[in-house]
């Protein structure tokens, strides 16, 4: 049974931050690590919010957090989605990723109400370059389980691409800054100069 009302969220903080060269889930942007930031943001939206996590970060996070501990079976965001996806497959997933330090509740429930559930997912995009962010999107169930053949076949393991392929549904936010990612030290300080 598909639950369509039922939407849970994913802190994907289960990345290595190479380019950031520091955990981009511990940068404090709003006082707090930025992964526990979106975790809060999530509880607000969803039925129940989930931490994307590296086995070796468990200890780091609070018990309050409900993780899902990454299963290595796939590379890139897609292993965090699918780890998900197996411990809950009837559900949709809201999926955010570490590096948007200016999503705001708002913008999620925009999205939330934009969601076509018969589309792969709905996700946010810019109006300039209209690709979908995988990483801001709430997945589909059908897209998750088409996603696993999709990787196994060796068709890349490029979220965006997938989501391309398979006709997300786009949504432009309202404020088109949400969707800036902090991925490097430049990025994080022009972040910085838009949160002072």
């Amino acid at each position: 049974m598909i639950l369509a009302d039922k939407i849970y969220g994913l802190v994907l903080s289960g990345g290595k931050s190479t380019r950031m060269g520091k955990d981009k889930g511990l940068i404090a942007y709003h006082g707090k690590p930025q992964r526990e930031y979106l975790y809060n943001l999530l509880e607000k939206v969803c039925s129940k919010t989930f931490m994307s996590i590296r086995e070796e970060q468990l200890g780091g996070i609070p018990s309050t957090f409900r993780t899902i501990i990454d299963d290595d079976v796939f590379r890139g965001p897609f292993n965090g989605i699918l780890s998900a996806h197996k411990k809950n497959p009837d559900v949709a997933w809201l999926v955010l990723a570490c590096d948007l330090p200016l999503i705001d509740e708002k913008s999620l429930r925009d999205l939330i109400k934009a969601r076509k559930g018969s589309a792969a997912a709905t996700a946010f995009a810019q109006k300039e370059n209209p690709l979908p962010e995988p990483l801001c999107a709430i997945w589909e169930p059908s897209a998750l389980t088409a996603a696993i053949p999709y990787l196994e076949s060796g068709n890349g393991s490029c979220p965006r691409k997938f989501l391309i392929r398979n006709d997300a549904h786009l949504v432009f936010p309202e404020n088109a800054q949400v969707l800036m990612n902090a991925n490097s030290e430049v990025e994080f300080k022009e972040v910085m100069t838009k949160l002072a």
